[in-house]
């Protein structure tokens, strides 16, 4: 019965994180229409936009910030393999749930100070320096989103790791460290 609920977690976590990563794929293209916009704007035209930069920068922080969780998912980041790789797979799955435990810490932080700077954000109109001004609360709010994704994707691996560590056998159709 344990099993089962983990395993429903874990796959509905690998859901909303894929279809996260979807959604911000999307931000993609549409990134690069608005930069070449900028471009074809300012050099063709010679009438360069008060916004594309703006957006061009939350889109980017969007993107890279919503990818956190996907990556993890997908097995992506970096890893520092010279000692990693030479350790038996029930080690792998130590070192994992230390460095995820940390990186929860690190992100539960992030959370915190994000919701504080929405909070302020609001509460005093911050707007982004520039021509255009355009106010900064949604950042913050998808600061908390992708944090959010990143802690549920971490805590399932987690999960993952801890099943192996207790039964020895996989919770679901991948090895623990993702191979």
């Amino acid at each position: 019965m344990l099993k089962i609920i983990l395993t429903n977690f874990c796959y509905s976590v690998d859901w909303v994180v894929r279809q996260a990563g979807r959604i911000a794929s999307l931000i993609m293209p549409v990134l690069a229409l608005v930069v070449a916009f900028e471009v074809f704007s300012r050099y063709v035209l010679g009438k360069p936009t008060i916004w594309a930069f703006d957006l061009s920068l939350f889109m980017f922080g969007y993107l890279a910030a919503l990818g956190g969780a996907y990556a993890q998912q997908q097995r992506a980041h970096i890893n520092v393999d010279i000692l990693y790789l030479k350790v038996s797979h029930r080690t792998r799955c130590v070192f994992n749930l230390i460095s995820f435990s940390l990186a929860i810490f690190f992100l539960v932080i992030i959370v915190m100070m994000s919701i504080g700077k929405f909070e302020e954000a609001i509460e005093f109109d911050y707007r982004r320096q520039s021509e255009w001004a355009p106010p900064m609360y949604h950042f913050w709010v998808m600061m908390v989103i992708a944090c959010g994704l990143f802690i549920a994707q971490l805590t399932r691996d987690m999960l993952a790791e801890l099943y192996f560590l207790l039964t020895g056998h996989a919770l679901i159709e991948e090895n623990c460290d993702g191979n």
